[in-house]
């Protein structure tokens, strides 16, 4: 299916690795021009040579933190100077460490929400004015199961994901005429190094083997396995497509069957 982003731009968040990089490659293969960023500067060089080589389209890369309160202007910034203007921005970034939920501290909660929160808000900003003038944008934010079904000892995830899907759904209605879509996915376990780290994180907290604890949490997913990068990555590409044009405001679960709850 031809998705119509031949030629578009798009700027990617946490696209180094897992599931900013599905979705980089994934808007790569339909023709679109790219801005990748995440702080890792070295490995984001890695994968838009990969991608050039691979597509034979444009990849700059912008080496930024999340985390950082001066990240936004300066992603929007760049991104704009190497791509011209923006069509497409996908929010992506890691996620805090899991801790318990009744100890949290303040620096948690500024990082938190620094990370999942303030900076994709900030960004979006900037960059809705451009989308809504030229009447087309897309905006995708890779979130967490978690803005659905709270996952234990993720509470810094979960509150920062879920004010960011709650800003995009306030959002969505303000600018739907204006040509501008904001939807939102929801990965369960996806075979990524964030889930590579949270299965360790847990097996040595709990004293259990690394694969006693993927066998437990695989044991939990209807689907009887972990995601692929890939199968979230061609749903970002379709929520930035011409057909999804009409779809605004939503949430998509990709996980296997893992969430336990209605919409």
């Amino acid at each position: 299916m031809d998705l119509g982003l031949n030629g578009r731009t798009a700027l990617v968040g946490g696209a180094s690795s897992g599931l900013g990089r599905a979705s980089a490659e994934w808007l790569a293969s339909e023709g679109c021009r790219l801005a990748i960023w995440a702080r890792g500067g070295e490995a984001l060089e890695r994968v838009a040579a990969d991608l050039r080589s691979r597509y034979e389209t444009e990849v700059s890369v912008i080496a930024a933190d999340a985390a950082d309160p001066e990240a936004a202007p300066r992603v929007a910034e760049a991104a704009l100077a190497v791509l011209g203007w923006v069509d497409v921005l996908v929010l992506n970034a890691g996620g805090p460490p899991p801790v318990d939920p009744t100890a949290t501290d303040r620096a948690g909660w500024n990082r938190a929400f620094q990370l999942l929160a303030i900076t994709p808000i900030e960004l979006a900003t900037l960059l809705l004015p451009g989308m809504r003038e030229r009447r087309w944008g897309r905006i995708v934010a890779i979130l967490s199961s978690g803005v659905r079904q709270p996952i234990p000892e993720l509470v810094y995830s979960n509150a920062g994901r879920s004010a960011l899907a709650a800003w995009m759904k306030t959002a969505a209605r303000a600018v739907a005429s204006d040509g501008v879509t904001i939807n939102g996915v929801l990965p369960g376990r996806i075979q990524t190094p964030r889930i590579e780290s949270l299965d360790q994180a847990r097996a040595e907290r709990v004293g259990e083997p690394i694969e006693r604890i993927r066998s437990e949490s695989i044991a939990s997913i209807p689907a009887g396995r972990y995601g692929r990068p890939e199968e979230l990555g061609s749903l970002v590409a379709y929520l930035c497509s011409e057909q999804a044009g009409y779809q605004t405001g939503t949430f998509t679960a990709v996980d296997g069957g893992l969430i336990n709850a209605l919409p």
